[in-house]
C-alpha cells in the first residue's frame, strides 16, 4: 500500500477546478504549499495555503524566474523514499518531503498566438519551475504524484477518498506519462516558434507557408479500432487536441467506427465544406459516388442519390448543414454506415434512432456553415494545414489543397464560350473533380452530379467509365477533369457521352490539338491553370 500523501505543491497557470481541488486535498489533511497567483486564489477562496517562501526560507525573486528552483523543493520531491542515504541527506537539510506536485506550464502556446506578439512576452512564458518540478516528481513517480491536467482532478480525489489519502503505483505511473509527454509537448511547442524568430531581427515571422527545418507532432490517441484497412492491420486514431475536425468528432450512435469508416468520413466531410449552399456528398471507398445541392439537404440528398443509387448502398454521407428531420427521413430509406454533419436535430435523432448500428457523427468545423465550436475558441479553430504521406524512411508534407478558383483564374479558350448555365455546371464539377480520385473525370448538371470516372490510369478511361455509369440522361451535361488532356481522345469520348462543355487546367503540350478537337465538337471550354491531382 502506497504511502498517504501529506504535503503538495501547487503552482498553476490554468486555475480551472483548483480551488475544489484544493479543498478537497486539504479535508484530506494534506498540507498546501503554493506561488504567486495560484497562493492569491487559494486564500481568496478561504482555502490554508503556505508560500513557497515559507518552504525554502527563501523569498520570490527577479519577477518570479525564481521561486521553486531550490534544493528545498526539489529535494523534498527528488527523493527516494526507500533509499536510507537519501532519507539521512534531507534530514540533515531539514528538507520535508514533498508527495504530491500539482503544476500545469506557462500559456505559451496562446502567447506565441497573439498578433505582433514581442519577443521578450515570448520569452518571459516560457516557464522554467514548472517543466523543472514536474520532471522531478515524474522521474520519482514511485514516491510522487505528479498532476499536469485539471481533467485528472476529480479521478484523483475520489481515488485518495476511498484510500484515506494514498494513491496506487498505477495511478502513479499513469500520471508520470502524461507529465513526460505534457513537457515534451510544452518544448517542441517553443522551439518550432523560435524556429521563426530570426537573430536580426528578435522578431516572430508571420508563417510564410515555408516548411520548418523540424517537423514536431503531438497527438494523443482516442480510440483504438478493431483494425485497420484490412483484418490483419491494427489501427488506431489519434487526436491534436484542437477539438475541431475528423478526429476530435462526437458519435452520437451506432456501432464503433472502423478504420475505413473514418477515411471516408473524411473524404466526405472535406467534400461537404467546398460549398456554401446545402450540400450531401456521398463516397464509396473515399470517392463521390453522387454529390449535389439544392434548397434543402433533404433535396440535396435525393439528387446526390440519383447519380449512383446502387453505389450509395453502404456509404459514408458528410453535409454542411444541421440534419433536421426532412433530410432524416429520405436518408432513412438507405443503408448507410455513416453520416457526418455539424448537428442533427432533435427530430433526425429520432428517426434516426431505430437504426441501431448507423453511425452518426457530429463535427466541429469553421469551414462548416453548420459550425458548431465547442470547446475552443472559433477565432483561434483552424483548418487542416498539411497532408502528411508516410514514406519509407520518412515523410511526404504539403500544403492541404484549397485553392479556390478565382474569376482571374478561368480562361475561355474555344470560339464557343460556356453560357451562364453551363458555367454554373462547370464550376459545381470543378468542385467535385478535386476530391476525385486520379484521373478524375466529372460529368454534372448545374448543382448535380451525373457521372463519375475515377481512379484510372489513362483519362480516356475515366471519361468512359464516367459516362458508362451514368443513371441520369448525359446530354446536355458538362465535364470536369482534375489535370489536362494529353490527347483528343479525351475530349472526344466526353462529347461522344453527350457532355456539351468541360473545365480543365490545361497545361499540355498538345492544348492546340484539344482546343481545336472541342472546336470542331461545338464544346465551351474553359481553362483553369489550376490542377487537383488526388493521389
Amino acid at each position: 500500500m502506497s504511502p498517504r500523501i501529506q504535503r503538495a505543491i501547487l503552482s498553476v497557470t490554468d486555475k480551472t477546478g483548483l480551488v475544489d481541488f484544493a479543498r478537497k486535498l486539504s479535508a484530506l489533511g494534506v498540507e498546501l504549499i503554493s506561488t504567486g497567483g495560484t497562493a492569491k486564489r487559494l486564500r481568496d477562496s478561504g482555502v490554508t495555503v503556505k508560500d513557497i517562501s515559507e518552504l525554502t526560507g527563501f523569498p520570490e525573486m527577479l519577477d518570479g524566474r525564481v521561486k521553486t528552483l531550490h534544493p528545498k523543493v526539489h529535494g523534498g520531491i527528488l527523493h527516494r523514499r526507500d533509499n536510507a542515504a537519501h532519507r539521512s541527506a534531507v534530514a540533515e537539510h531539514g528538507i520535508a518531503p514533498i508527495d504530491m506536485v500539482v503544476v500545469n506550464l506557462y500559456a505559451f502556446e496562446k502567447t506565441a498566438a497573439k498578433p505582433g506578439v514581442a519577443f521578450e512576452e515570448l520569452i518571459e512564458n516560457i516557464d522554467i519551475g514548472g517543466p523543472s518540478m514536474i520532471r522531478s516528481a515524474a522521474k520519482n513517480f514511485h514516491d510522487v504524484a505528479i498532476v499536469t491536467s485539471p481533467a485528472d482532478y476529480d479521478s484523483i480525489a475520489d481515488e485518495l477518498s476511498r484510500s484515506g489519502g494514498a494513491l496506487s503505483q498505477e495511478t502513479k505511473w499513469r500520471l508520470a506519462q502524461k507529465a513526460f509527454a505534457t513537457t515534451a509537448a510544452y518544448d517542441s511547442a517553443i522551439a518550432s516558434t523560435l524556429e521563426r524568430i530570426s537573430a536580426e531581427s528578435f522578431q516572430l515571422q508571420p508563417e510564410t507557408g515555408a516548411f520548418p527545418p523540424t517537423l514536431r507532432f503531438t497527438f494523443q490517441k482516442t480510440l483504438d479500432l478493431r483494425y485497420g484497412e484490412n483484418p490483419h492491420q491494427k489501427a488506431a486514431m489519434y487526436s491534436d487536441g484542437s477539438g475541431v475536425g475528423v478526429a476530435n468528432a462526437r458519435q452520437l450512435q451506432g456501432k464503433e467506427l472502423s478504420y475505413n469508416n473514418i477515411v471516408d468520413l473524411q473524404a466526405a466531410w472535406d467534400l461537404a465544406q467546398e460549398f456554401n449552399e446545402p450540400v450531401v456528398a456521398i463516397i464509396k471507398h473515399t470517392n463521390p459516388c453522387g454529390t449535389a445541392t439544392g434548397k434543402t439537404l433533404a433535396e440535396a440528398y435525393k439528387r446526390a442519390l440519383e447519380c449512383d443509387p446502387v453505389s450509395a448502398f453502404g456509404g459514408v454521407i458528410g453535409v454542411n448543414r444541421p440534419i433536421d428531420g426532412d433530410a432524416a427521413e429520405e436518408m432513412h430509406k438507405l443503408f448507410l454506415e455513416v453520416i457526418a454533419a455539424p448537428a442533427f436535430d432533435e427530430a433526425a435523432k429520432a428517426k434516426f434512432a431505430s437504426k441501431k448500428n448507423l453511425r452518426l457523427v457530429e463535427v466541429t468545423d469553421p469551414r462548416s456553415p453548420g459550425r458548431l465550436v465547442r470547446g475552443a475558441d472559433e477565432a483561434s479553430a483552424s483548418t487542416q494545414k498539411w497532408t502528411l504521406k508516410n514514406i519509407s524512411g520518412g515523410m511526404l508534407v504539403q500544403d492541404f489543397d484549397v485553392r479556390p478558383l478565382q474569376d482571374a483564374d478561368l480562361k475561355v479558350v474555344t470560339k464557343r464560350p460556356p453560357t451562364p448555365e453551363e458555367t454554373r455546371a462547370l464550376l459545381f464539377a470543378w468542385k467535385v473533380c478535386k476530391h476525385v480520385k486520379s484521373n478524375a473525370i466529372v460529368y454534372a448538371r448545374d448543382g448535380q452530379t451525373v457521372g463519375v470516372g475515377a481512379g484510372q490510369m489513362s483519362r480516356v478511361d475515366s471519361a468512359k467509365i464516367g459516362a458508362m455509369k451514368a443513371q441520369l440522361p448525359l446530354k446536355g451535361t458538362v465535364a470536369a477533369s482534375d489535370a489536362f488532356f494529353p490527347f483528343p481522345d479525351g475530349v472526344e469520348e466526353i462529347a461522344k457521352a453527350g457532355a456539351t462543355a468541360i473545365i480543365q487546367p490545361g497545361g499540355s503540350q498538345r492544348d492546340s490539338e484539344v482546343i481545336a478537337a472541342a472546336d470542331r465538337l461545338g464544346l465551351a471550354m474553359l481553362f483553369t491553370g489550376v490542377r487537383h491531382f488526388r493521389h
